[in-house]
């Protein structure tokens, strides 16, 4: 399992995930975002609908087509829709995220803690392998 923690410092969530989800699609990965939040969720469905001119087909979980969504918004790991792609994107790292081939964890401020703690509980396993993202300018930069 691979687990990619992004720093938010300078944009929200929403404003971040679109370029991160468009990736993982362009890899050919479905994908499930998960956050507790509901009005979290709506802000990131408002900005997959148009980023930067090009709309990402998402859905929120609970309808009849889940399984059809490539992006699948929801507030629990079901991956309804067979992501092997996990963002967790309220910063609250699961256990069950374990499960997902390839995790990102976007974190800001306000859960920092949370982020350095999990950081530190993926140290040493040999499944893991941890990688730490900050923002800087309108781009990514690995951090060593």
């Amino acid at each position: 399992m691979r687990v990619d923690f992004y720093q938010l410092s300078e944009t929200p969530v929403e404003g971040a995930l679109p370029a991160l989800t468009a990736k993982m699609r362009d890899a050919g990965a479905k994908v499930l975002v998960v956050s507790a939040d509901d009005a979290q969720r709506g802000r990131i469905s408002e900005a997959l609908w148009a980023p930067k001119g090009t709309f990402l087909a998402h859905g929120m979980a609970g309808s009849a087509d889940d399984a059809r969504q490539p992006i699948l918004l929801s507030n629990t790991l079901d991956a309804a829709n067979g992501a092997r792609f996990l963002a967790l994107a309220d910063g609250q790292w699961r256990s069950e995220a374990e499960a997902f081939e390839r995790v990102f964890l976007l974190f800001d401020n306000s859960t920092i803690d949370d982020a350095r703690a999990t950081w530190r509980s993926l140290d040493g396993r040999d499944e893991v392998e941890r990688n730490y993202w900050r923002q800087e300018g309108k781009g990514w930069v690995k951090a060593a």
